[in-house]
């Protein structure tokens, strides 16, 4: 009988290890680091993070800089872009960018949805910072593409196949979710932690939060000038938006350098773009002409000289000048200060044939002139500067807006510097008549108008491999805002 008790009290034993080592696997079976169940504070720095970082100041930014000749590609897949060598119209040259803008995008989108039906449901302020965020991704993206799948994306393990959006359609939803994150920054949240320092962007100041989206609906309102212009309406925006740089929509993140600081550290594909140098030795003492630009010794020995990489024409080299610019703590910017200033000045000489005061540009250069970046020029009077630029018709100053404008987006701020080529070349009707004369002789049929879709949805969803075809697209086919189709 003694024998029978003790093997009992084994099976009992035994059975109560297993019931707890499973449930001790299912412990160490979680990932601690991958929670399902995240607050939307902590969700939202992950979103600004990935907006800055891995969207608005990498690969967009290198390739864009290139296009529009505020950098040249000396070396690696930046001179294939350079030289429209593949780079431009492969599916895998913005891959990465693009399955980084969906995921960013989807992550706001859980947040968003959190806090207007979910767990956080009136968290007002977190909805509002997160809806900010995804309108600026949402044009950010189509922006670059054109038509995109968005309305029956986001739905993972249900639609494989989601439709293009046309990019008309997406705008009209930047615009309204801009609206509507100006209400809902203006409510007060209650029965919620505040965002507080984990917004590394305003630190939860609501009030900032909604400057930037006046200052988003200026610059989405303009971009959209050749379809429908709205001058009073931008500059009712512009005037709700940044009093001084310190407002600006910018991130810095104190653990991770500045994109174009660590590309170049890491790969050195990026130098000194004569197209860019010549512009702005044609204005008499630009600081900027030689202030933008490091010398170097081509050899032991030899004098410190500048050496530009010619636009299209230089041979593959790592032996060209780079921007004196470069700095690990250099701030993102997606929307400047200046910007603003440049936007508005654009929307008051557009109202009117008979302005041609020089005001709001010598404001806007002023604030380029003092930017946050390594180098800076405020020891430049923009006043001297600004009226030694001979402006003496409302076309002369049009003209040096958009050149001064695209002058000040060097060098962390090519996206935008695109967007607006794209646009005015829209608006003048010609790369002959445009205000920014490129350089590149490849660009008289091989300037890209967009970029190409990424592989991850050409080769698995086959409305996107039928807008891809082979790529070529994306030397004829302009985005909607820009005079085409999709």
């Amino acid at each position: 009988m003694k024998k029978y008790k003790v093997m009992l009290l084994l099976v009992i034993a035994s059975l109560s290890l297993n019931s707890c080592s499973e449930d001790k696997m299912d412990e160490i079976n979680k990932n601690v680091n991958n929670p399902k169940d995240v607050p939307a504070r902590f969700a939202i720095t992950d979103a600004m993070t990935s907006t800055a970082f891995s969207n608005t100041g990498s690969d967009l930014s290198f390739y864009t800089g290139v296009y529009v000749e505020l950098n040249a590609g000396g070396f690696g897949q930046m001179y294939n872009a350079e030289v429209r060598n593949g780079e431009p119209k492969n599916q895998t040259t913005f891959n990465n960018s693009w399955n980084n803008q969906y995921q960013t995008m989807y992550n706001l989108k859980l947040i968003i949805d959190r806090c207007t039906t979910g767990k956080e449901k009136g968290n007002y302020n977190t909805l509002g910072i997160a809806q900010i965020l995804y309108a600026y991704n949402l044009a950010l993206l189509t922006d670059m593409y054109g038509d995109v799948p968005f309305t029956e994306a986001f739905q993972p393990g249900v639609n494989y196949q989601p439709k293009l959006d046309r990019q008309e359609d997406l705008y009209k939803i930047v615009f309204s979710t801009l609206q509507d994150a100006i209400v809902n920054l203006g409510k007060t949240t209650t029965g919620f932690e505040a965002v507080g320092t984990q917004d590394l962007i305003y630190q939860g100041n609501t009030a900032k939060w909604i400057k930037a989206a006046n200052g988003l609906l200026a610059r989405y309102t303009l971009r959209l000038s050749f379809k429908n212009p709205d001058y009073d309406k931008v500059i009712a925006y512009a005037n709700k938006s940044f009093a001084n740089k310190s407002e600006e929509f910018r991130m810095k993140n104190s653990s991770i350098p500045n994109p174009y600081f660590q590309f170049d550290n890491d790969r050195g594909y990026l130098f000194a773009s004569k197209s860019l140098f010549d512009k702005l030795n044609a204005r008499a003492n630009d600081p900027r002409a030689e202030g933008y630009f490091q010398k170097i010794r081509k050899a032991t020995g030899a004098p410190l000289t500048y050496e530009f990489f010619t636009n299209g024409v230089s041979p593959q080299s790592q032996n060209y000048s780079y921007s004196a610019l470069l700095d690990a703590s250099n701030p993102i910017f997606m929307l400047s200060y200046h910007e603003l200033l440049f936007i508005k000045a654009e929307a008051e000489a557009r109202k009117s044939a008979a302005v041609t005061s020089t005001a709001s540009l010598t404001a806007a250069v002023n604030a380029a002139f003092n930017k946050d970046e390594a180098v800076n020029f405020s020891d430049t009077d923009a006043s001297a500067y600004v009226a030694g630029l001979n402006i003496v018709t409302n076309a002369d100053l049009l003209k040096e807006i958009a050149v001064q404008k695209y002058f000040s987006f060097y060098e962390n701020e090519s996206v935008e510097a695109y967007n607006d080529y794209r646009r005015l070349l829209a608006m003048y009707g010609s790369a002959a008549a445009h205000p920014i004369q490129l350089a590149n002789p490849l660009n008289a049929t091989q300037f890209p108008l967009r970029l190409p879709y990424g592989d991850s949805d050409v080769s698995t969803n086959n409305n996107v491999k039928a807008a891809f075809g082979d790529g070529s697209y994306v030397y004829s086919e302009k985005v909607w805002w820009a005079g085409g189709t999709r």
